[in-house]
């Protein structure tokens, strides 16, 4: 099933965050049905940087790549501007397309851009978006690579300013909606009301963000048919690498933290290493 048609269907799709291979493995064993690459993850990670805008469109598609490499599921990456004007976004599409994305999530913020739950965000013009997603349209290869239009609008122009917005996003051809950080209940209610039935909406819960938490069930209950989970992954391991590190500087050695780890077998089997070893030997005449 095509990330396209199961946005068709009425049931709301979560796609939790990933940043690599591993991740994306796990979150697929999970169950999950598609998985969202996380611009703010890879720089969380990759860089060990907020999300300002340092992670460029080259880091992104090489790690798309590698994930499409390890999983079959749909993935939508943070495209986050298009880096850069309408042609750097068309340029844009054609790498994310060609590593594997099944959709790109492009915004409306001035580049470089910040976290959508960050302060202080500027806008490009509504004109120049709607170029932008027209011209990604005619880059993509295939019609059934979506484009998720973000406005960031709410913290920088007001609620009202943000649904003109989106509805012009809408109109110029994006294929879903996302925007970023309603306030409130009363907000995201609002933003299902106006536009669950012209299409996809994208919900973003980030643990302390702009956006009151809902459970998936909630958001569906509003209209929304998809909901990302973008960084807290990240969020989690962080606070296992903290807790992981301290231990190891305290007692010398992992012992005390060994119930919170896999051991070296315990790794192995969650990666697939035996399997692996036994496609090489068909390959190369040691396994029958």
């Amino acid at each position: 099933m095509t990330l396209k048609s199961r946005l068709a269907e009425p049931q709301i799709l979560i796609a939790p965050g990933v940043y690599d291979g591993l991740t994306a493995a796990i979150a697929a064993d999970a169950g999950f049905e598609a998985l969202y690459l996380s611009g703010a993850a890879v720089a969380y990670t990759r860089l060990g940087r907020p999300d300002i805008g340092l992670t460029t469109m080259s880091e992104m598609a090489d790690t798309m790549a590698l994930i499409r490499d390890r999983v079959a599921l749909p993935v939508i990456i943070d495209a986050d501007t298009g880096f850069g004007n309408a042609l750097n976004a068309q340029r844009t599409m054609r790498a994310y397309e060609r590593a594997g994305a099944s959709a790109l999530q492009i915004e409306d913020q001035t580049y470089p851009k910040r976290c959508g739950h960050l302060a202080d965000k500027s806008l490009i013009s509504t004109a120049e978006m709607v170029g932008k997603i027209a011209a990604m349209a005619e880059a993509r290869a295939s019609e059934q690579t979506l484009i998720i239009a973000r406005t960031d609008a709410i913290a920088v122009e007001g609620f009202a300013a943000a649904i003109d917005r989106a509805g012009a996003y809408l109109d110029a051809g994006a294929d879903a909606l996302f925007i970023e950080a309603p306030r409130t209940g009363d907000e995201l209610a609002q933003v299902a009301r106006t536009f669950r039935d012209r299409g996809p909406l994208m919900a973003n819960m980030v643990e302390g963000g702009a956006t009151p938490i809902q459970s998936a069930a909630d958001l569906q209950a509003l209209g929304f048919r998809l909901v990302i989970f973008p960084g807290g992954i990240v969020r989690a391991l962080a606070r296992t690498a903290g807790d992981y590190y301290a231990s190891l500087k305290a007692h010398g050695s992992n012992t005390p933290f060994a119930n919170r780890m896999y051991d070296f077998d315990g790794l192995n089997d969650r990666i697939g290493t035996a399997e692996m070893l036994a496609l090489g030997g068909r390959f190369d005449g040691t396994v029958k």
